[in-house]
């Protein structure tokens, strides 16, 4: 058996625009390739939410075949980062797409400091 795998190892785009729920697997691997300009088998996560912004789904193209992630809030909506409306495709992380899920206001999060060690270039 199978589980989809979520983890920061992944790339993660939002789709900027509406999405009709509906779609499946077909549907929204051909809105990945007509308008992000994407490779849907590509094995990065594709992210869509609806009008009202209470439905997610999640896309990933995993080794033998697509995985699919949908989410219906009974109750409030799922917050967006703000993005250029020019702009079809947004990436994101990892960690925020986590917070946007979880329903905690993007607007508010503040991260603290770390360390990131950066590896060199040859």
């Amino acid at each position: 058996m199978s589980l989809l795998s979520l983890s920061s190892s992944r790339l993660y785009y939002l789709y900027n625009g509406h999405t009709n729920m509906n779609k499946s697997f077909n549907g929204l691997s051909a809105l990945i390739r007509s308008e992000l300009g994407s490779n849907p088998l590509s094995g990065d996560v594709f992210v869509f939410f609806n009008r009202h912004r209470n439905q997610v789904k999640l896309i990933v193209w995993e080794t033998d075949g697509y995985g699919i992630f949908h989410k219906r809030l009974e109750r409030g909506t799922f917050e967006l980062p703000v993005v250029s409306t020019s702009i079809r495709g947004a990436a994101t992380s990892w960690q925020d797409l986590q917070l946007i899920l979880q329903g905690i206001e993007l607007k508010s999060v503040r991260f603290r400091k770390r360390y990131h060690r950066v590896p060199p270039v040859n």
